[in-house]
């Protein structure tokens, strides 16, 4: 078995090895890294040779660093990229250029189908019904979206919310709540399989998932950066807030919100929370915390989109697709039983 990996900002790592009654054998480390002493690339193999074949990332990496003697200078790569590549061999991992992804950019849905169509999409790459996509949002509705733990009353003010016609849905990702409005956010979901963060901590998997809008983004003249543990900001403020959902099976659902024009101030009188962090912040316009993509690009929203599109198209193999059957009754479902209902809304009171 045979596999590559190019670290980001760093070197190619490869290995070379067998597989022999369910244990890793003649396991050989390359690539155009730099190592000193160069003998230590020999205790890797060692370290490595003789392990079970379904031996954990964390088992691997441990057996990795208890090679790395005092002294040893790794450059261009770490023990981490070194088991990256050993479970890339063994099928365990995958790279962005193993999948095709399905690109949906679909017409505007009300905010509970938003996010049923998430868990029911989510649902169809972990049973293998389709493959890895994004899906980029149109909103047919005002909404606010809390994350699966807030409280519903800490987070939301009923009476401004009726007031704007503003539906409130709670998502299956943790994390902070959301105000859109259609035009006024750009919202997308990645759904992924979990052999393509294989290793990576939520941390890392949220830079992962986030580098390529990071890119995108500069295509359109904005310089951003990755802010742990879930914002991408410019340095102008934050532009964008993402979150995530593991199903059981490890596929990752990885869903972003960004702000293209929206109305900070009608964002704080549905939101209490937001009143709470600009207080403590000392600040007293959200105009301070949040900086719209139309003020930085000057661009339209429709132009935005499609540039993040041809971007993502550029760099990884994409089909154009739309929601399925199978998901659109999955959702309709998940409206029935669980995304529609009070228990669900007001889970946490």
């Amino acid at each position: 078995m045979r596999a590559e990996y190019k670290v980001p900002g760093g070197k190619l790592v490869a290995v070379d090895l067998d597989v022999i009654d369910g244990h890793l054998a003649n396991v050989r480390i390359h690539g155009d890294f730099f190592l000193e002493p160069d003998d230590a690339l020999e205790d890797f193999d060692q370290a490595l040779t003789g392990m079970p074949q379904n031996a954990s990332f964390t088992e691997m990496r441990e057996a990795v660093e208890s090679a790395l003697k005092p002294g040893v200078t790794m450059m261009g790569f770490s023990p981490r990229d070194i088991v990256v590549v050993v479970r890339r061999a063994l099928g365990y991992a995958t790279t962005w250029d193993d999948h095709t992804f399905d690109i949906i950019h679909d017409t505007p849905e009300l905010p509970h189908m938003q996010i049923a169509l998430d868990q029911a999409q989510t649902e169809a790459v972990e049973q293998g019904l389709r493959g890895p996509m994004l899906r980029i949002w149109e909103w047919g509705g005002n909404a606010v979206i809390i994350g699966s733990f807030q409280s519903y009353r800490n987070e939301v003010d009923e009476d401004a919310a009726h007031r704007h016609d503003v539906t409130v849905v709670r998502r299956i990702s943790g994390g902070g709540a959301m105000f859109v409005e259609p035009g006024n956010t750009i919202t997308y979901s990645l759904i992924v399989p979990g052999s393509l963060v294989d290793g990576m901590s939520f941390e890392e998997s949220y830079k992962f998932l986030d580098q390529w809008v990071i890119d995108a983004l500069a295509d359109v003249g904005i310089n951003a950066r990755y802010v742990p543990l879930n914002d991408i900001a410019s340095e102008h403020g934050k532009i964008a807030g993402a979150a995530q959902k593991r199903l059981a099976g490890g596929t990752v659902l990885h869903h972003v919100t960004m702000s293209y024009n929206i109305d900070a101030d009608k964002m704080l009188e549905v939101l209490r929370i937001g009143r709470e962090k600009l207080s403590d912040k000392g600040t007293k316009s959200a105009k301070k915390r949040v900086d719209p993509l139309r003020s930085q690009t000057g661009m339209t929203r429709e132009d935005i989109i499609e540039a993040f599109k041809a971007h993502f198209r550029s760099r990884y193999a994409t089909q154009d697709s739309v929601v399925s059957d199978w998901e659109r009754n999955r959702a309709k479902e998940l409206i029935d039983t669980k995304f529609g209902t009070e228990e669900w809304l007001k889970r946490v009171p």
